[in-house]
């Protein structure tokens, strides 16, 4: 019986060492043979040439930034100028990836000569033109038929030529049949960024503006919209440039645009967001 106890306890300690030896085993195996994580792909760098008409400036440098601080790897360089100078420039194969305008027949140009990506264009924007003068301003202006009044010397336009303000304005005086009236007052200038700095410093009467840029301003003040059947046409296309050498993260960009982030920051600054 002695010998039998120790026999069995011979082979129940021989069994636990061998459990423990067995799980040791199987611990260092599985230490030392865990897969290494593997690193998250860096996104590679790229950067976005903007052009964008001179009255989107402060928006769109708010939406760059929260484009930017989203996808760190993307840079984006702005040009902001009159929509007819951008035609222009990307005309002459300065080097953009996306133009956003301020009219349509800026970029009916562009597609006309096969330089934007037609399925990229849509309608982003709506915006309203309006007249404003100084805020001191003591002339009484109520609309924009008053321009015709003796006490009114200079009023600022963009120039219709290049500037889809000014376009729109002069679209305003004849829908009011008062070009003839006005047109030697007429002071043109080379975007709606410059209307608006003429009529803040006082160096002219009034001004024809979006009313986006009017919210930029304390120091002037609106006094009338431009007839429904003017603002109705007031439409900013934008369209992807078919020499981009990068379209999807040029797409990717545009998409962001018509996100439910930019519409708020766009509604911020007065603008309309367009449902595609």
């Amino acid at each position: 019986m002695t010998s039998l106890k120790k026999t069995s306890f011979t082979v129940s300690l021989l069994t636990t060492l061998v459990i423990l030896f067995t799980v040791v085993l199987t611990g260092c195996s599985s230490s030392t043979t865990s897969p290494t994580p593997t690193p998250t792909k860096q996104a590679e760098p790229v950067t976005i040439n903007l052009a964008a008409a001179a009255s989107l400036t402060d928006v769109m440098k708010e939406l760059d930034a929260l484009y930017v601080q989203q996808n760190p790897h993307v840079t984006i360089t702005p040009t902001f100028a009159s929509s007819g100078t951008l035609q222009t420039q990307i005309q002459n194969g300065a080097p953009v990836d996306i133009f956003i305008s301020a009219g349509a027949s800026q970029m009916d140009a562009l597609q006309n000569g096969s330089l934007i990506v037609n399925e990229s264009r849509k309608n982003l924007l709506y915006n309203k033109v309006v007249l404003i003068v100084p805020n001191d301003s003591t002339l009484g202006l109520t609309n924009f038929t008053d321009l015709t009044g003796a006490s009114v010397s200079k009023v600022a336009i963009g120039d219709p030529a290049s500037v889809p303000a000014g376009k729109y304005a002069k679209a305003a005086f004849d829908q009011l049949n008062i070009y003839s009236q006005i047109q030697s007052k007429l002071i043109l200038c080379a975007d709606v960024r410059q209307v608006l700095t003429y009529v803040e410093s006082d160096e002219v009467d009034a001004g024809v503006v979006y009313s986006t840029d009017a919210l930029t301003s304390v120091k002037v003040k609106v006094v009338a919209q431009a007839p429904a059947e003017v603002n109705t046409k007031v439409v900013y296309p934008v369209a992807i440039i078919r020499a981009t050498a990068n379209p999807d993260a040029v797409k990717k960009y545009e998409d962001f645009l018509f996100s439910d982030q930019a519409k708020t920051i766009f509604g911020k600054y007065g603008f309309t967001l367009v449902s595609n």
